[in-house]
């Protein structure tokens, strides 16, 4: 695929995650996909085949512990680099949790297409929000909001 075409791809993904389309998101993952999620929390490490990322991991992990009906993973993103086969972008999304907490995140995300198909995805996030939100581990972190936060913009 052309690099426009590889990023017309990460973009449908951005748009699947904004709609909730997880039957869109699964289709463009190849069978053989391998996902790199940074740190140590319960998420994080190498997960490989369609069905453990997008069913195990997006599906159990994650979507169990959020209101399905109030989260939205991607609220505004920006592809910042492409080039061969490769694909960066950053994405802001979330919502509330089913433990009270509020999951806003912001994700780095490089990708990796093959056959028109996302083979690979490496995550770089917040993992102390991770903890804290998803898994009730209450680790420490800021109490207030950093002065100047990254725009995506």
């Amino acid at each position: 695929m052309s690099i426009k075409q590889n990023k017309e791809l990460i973009e449908k993904w951005y748009h699947a995650l904004a709609d909730g389309d997880f039957e869109t998101i699964f289709d463009m993952h190849h069978e053989d996909v391998v996902y790199n999620m940074l740190g140590n929390t319960p998420v994080s490490g190498r997960i490989y085949g369609k069905d453990s990322c997008c069913n195990g991991m997006i599906g159990q992990k994650l979507l169990e512990k959020l209101i399905p009906e109030e989260i939205k993973f991607s609220k505004e993103w920006k592809i910042i680099a492409a080039e061969g086969d490769r694909v960066v972008g950053v994405m802001k999304g979330g919502g509330p949790c089913k433990n009270g907490e509020n999951y806003e995140q912001t994700y780095c995300e490089i990708f990796t297409i093959s056959d028109g198909k996302i083979i690979e995805l490496h995550a770089f996030f917040d993992t102390v929000l991770i903890e804290q939100c998803l898994f009730d581990n209450s680790l420490k972190r800021k109490s207030s909001a950093v002065k100047d936060p990254f725009q995506i913009s």
